[in-house]
């Protein structure tokens, strides 16, 4: 039967022919002065304010005890801004577990290694262009084939092949979470991401190294007794594989209990607050945090939180 529709022939651009929305000038600083710890005290401690406070000590706590603080997230959290945060958090040791889905990686590795990432998907559609560059295929291509290779996870590999190519590891939690030796999963939906359609892509190879991340994470998630399980901005996905992984390891016969689990995310949505939050916390005790709000506000806020609270200072 013959078909019209034939990958092999899609005609691939070059990122430099692209505009893109976010570069390295919008991604988050570092500002600290000394009102900062006024600031939070002058807060009402009430509802949002005390949840920051109950999340921050949490993380302390269960950063004391060496427990799991898995930190989740959806590929608009590096495409506004927060790539450095997350990187800063996995070198002094706020996290120890990041997992993503696919648009997390291809974000992480456009700002790492070309300095922008978000294109104009409206007026790529009109063209039929959206998606389509050829950089970004090839560099997850070759990662993939070097995970296949080499039996290594697909966060790994993608976070080798940018510091491979010399990217901006400072800005990129693949790459720092690879140098820092810390577990970074990736979880892709196939036929969901921009780089799936590309002919050099294998499914095969990419569904065996995430196969292999899923493995990976159930071994956090089983240790997450007295942990941290925070998810943002990511809807449908990690909220999926983090209930599939915590019942998996419970099946195993791991007992889990005590979750601090927490929701980020610009508008309440029904996977995030069940299967990360709700279920998990009743079903084996545990505290529930929810903050709604725009990620470039409220994971900044948080870490202003979870520094007054180490140094003591809430």
């Amino acid at each position: 039967m013959s078909t019209d529709f034939d990958r092999k022939k899609l005609k691939l651009k070059s990122l430099a022919e692209r505009v893109s929305k976010v570069d390295s000038s919008l991604l988050l600083r570092n500002p600290r002065n000394k009102d900062t710890v006024e600031f939070l005290r002058s807060l009402p401690d009430i509802l949002a304010v005390k949840d920051m406070k109950k999340l921050a000590r949490a993380v302390i706590e269960a950063k004391s005890a060496e427990a799991s603080r898995i930190f989740m997230y959806g590929g608009h959290v590096i495409k506004c801004g927060l790539g450095p945060l997350l990187v800063k958090w996995l070198k002094n040791g706020t996290i120890n577990c990041l997992a993503t889905n696919g648009a997390g990686t291809i974000h992480d590795i456009e700002m790492a290694l070309f300095g922008e990432t978000s294109e104009d998907v409206e007026s790529g559609i009109k063209d039929g262009s959206f998606g389509m560059w050829q950089e970004t295929g090839e560099i997850y291509s070759e990662a993939i084939n070097t995970a296949y290779r080499n039996n290594l996870g697909l966060g790994e590999a993608l976070g080798n092949e940018i510091i491979k190519r010399k990217g901006n590891i400072a800005i990129s939690p693949l790459a720092t979470a690879c140098e820092a030796g810390a577990p970074v999963t990736v979880h892709p939906a196939l036929g969901g991401d921009i780089i799936h359609p590309y002919p050099v892509i294998s499914w095969e190879k990419l569904a065996r190294a995430a196969e292999k991340d899923f493995d990976l994470l159930g071994e956090r998630v089983a240790s997450l007794t007295s942990g941290v399980v925070i998810n943002a901005g990511s809807a449908v996905i990690m909220p999926e594989v983090f209930l599939k992984l915590l019942t998996s390891a419970i099946n195993l016969g791991r007992e889990i209990s005590d979750i601090t689990a927490a929701s980020f995310d610009m508008i309440r949505q029904y996977r995030p607050l069940n299967n990360v939050v709700f279920r998990p916390t009743r079903a084996l005790g545990g505290k529930q945090i929810i903050i709604t709000g725009h990620h470039e506000l409220m994971l900044p806020l948080l870490d202003v939180f979870l520094e007054a609270e180490e140094g003591g200072n809430v």
